[in-house]
């Protein structure tokens, strides 16, 4: 990887990292599922418009759309609001990946292996220390609602798996489509129908242009800008070297937040945190070489899906014009490299 590529990798992690920081100050001016609808809404007209529909089944884009979209960002979203600090939010969706893993195991009776177990034996430990942390001095239902979010991505991978799109960028920007109108309809019985349109209204004044321009950073720095670059390096080096560049985001994530917000985790919750990123790395094989499982037939496990990206190439293959889906249960660039050696 040139030096010029790891440092656009690098980039998309901290605008990706950063992204959590933008929630909570468009939380200040905006309630959550509108604020998450509104993120979707600003991207869904003009893939309308301009975006060919991707040749995928119906039922996978749906699925895709409503669990990585709607479930995911509005759960988030409201965790945020309601107390959940976004440093440390952007640690705990990193369950993702292991739910993933247990999602693929329960319903496409995919096979685990006892590297996988492991991984996800260690996030798991992490997650519940966390929520150990924070019950012992705030509400627990911030970091359930957290939790259930990355069960929605979990969801939302296994549909992006399904579907296996020839063009997996136009699959990721019609995904955008369908959060749009349940998040505003939960927005509309949850938080009052005109709540957030009033909001909106308000946001082009000297007190709302903040928020305003943290739903700008969301919806372009963070989904189209951030998600063009990770899928152009997707399609230049197999998935495995640069999907752990993505372990950067939380890192971001809880020091950009303890520098702009001082959000200042106690060493219980940054204990957590270290645990759950590690149980990902485990799980998905970003280990040194003598750590990885090479039992024969052994799959890496599936990592989250992030916007932009799609089906990843067999081993050692690199298609042009495609890209990695985390999800898929063929193996990492990492066990690429190893067979290679």
């Amino acid at each position: 990887m040139t030096a010029r590529d790891k440092l656009l990798a690098v980039l998309v992690a901290v605008l990706w990292g950063l992204n959590f920081l933008a929630v909570r100050v468009g939380l200040d001016h905006f309630p959550p599922f509108f604020l998450a609808a509104l993120r979707y809404l600003v991207l869904a007209v003009p893939v309308i418009l301009f975006v060919p529909r991707p040749g995928v089944p119906l039922r996978w884009l749906l699925g895709y759309g409503l669990g990585f979209g709607t479930v995911q960002f509005g759960l988030l979203f409201l965790a945020i609001d309601r107390g959940m600090p976004s440093g440390l939010a952007s640690v705990v969706v990193q369950a993702a990946a292991p739910f993933t893993v247990l999602l693929g195991a329960l319903l496409l009776k995919e096979r685990v292996s006892g590297r996988q177990m492991a991984g996800i034996g260690l996030a798991v430990l992490g997650m519940a220390v966390i929520a150990v942390d924070r019950a012992r001095t705030a509400p627990l239902l911030p970091v359930v609602l957290t939790v259930l979010a990355a069960l929605g991505w979990a969801c939302g991978n296994l549909s992006s798996r399904q579907a296996r799109p020839e063009f997996p960028l136009r699959f990721a920007l019609w995904m955008a489509v369908v959060p749009p109108l349940p998040l505003l309809a939960l927005s509309a019985v949850m938080e009052g129908p005109g709540t957030g349109w009033r909001a909106l209204g308000t946001s082009f004044s000297a007190e709302g242009w903040p928020s305003l321009a943290a739903l700008v950073y969301i919806a372009v720095l963070g989904s189209v800008v951030g998600s063009g670059i990770w899928t152009a390096l997707l399609k230049r080096y197999p998935a495995g070297v640069v999907a752990p560049f993505s372990m950067l985001v939380p890192v971001v994530g809880m020091a950009g937040a303890w520098l702009a917000l001082d959000e200042r985790p106690t060493g219980w919750a940054v204990a957590g945190g270290i645990a759950v990123v590690g149980g990902v790395l485990i799980g998905t094989g970003w280990l040194p070489g003598f750590l990885r499982d090479r039992s024969p037939g052994t799959a890496a496990a599936p990592r989250p899906v992030t916007e932009g990206e799609g089906p990843q190439p067999a081993a050692g293959s690199r298609e042009p014009g495609t890209s990695q889906e985390p999800g898929t249960s063929q193996e990492t660039g990492a066990s690429q490299e190893t067979k290679r050696s």
